[in-house]
């Protein structure tokens, strides 16, 4: 069996993704919610979209890497 190359996704950028892109919030809201500047928030969001590019365009598994946070809470629902 042949395993895919992965892009590894971090949660904050995971988070960064979901806020802006599914839930349709600007930049400073999501920034916000997410209890970090907007040049930050913006740093993320670009690396996320980039990965996510790169593992579509290129037949990319993506793997999301959840690790230790505490600075905000995700919400799936």
């Amino acid at each position: 069996m042949v395993q895919l190359e992965e892009v590894i996704l971090h949660v904050d950028e995971f988070e960064a993704v979901r806020l802006k892109d599914l839930e349709g919030l600007e930049q400073n809201e999501c920034a916000k919610k997410m209890k970090i500047s907007q040049p930050t928030f913006n740093r993320l969001i670009l690396s996320a979209r980039k990965k996510i590019a790169d593992a579509i365009i290129k037949g990319k598994a993506i793997k999301i890497e959840w690790g230790n946070f505490s600075s905000f809470k995700c919400q799936t629902s």
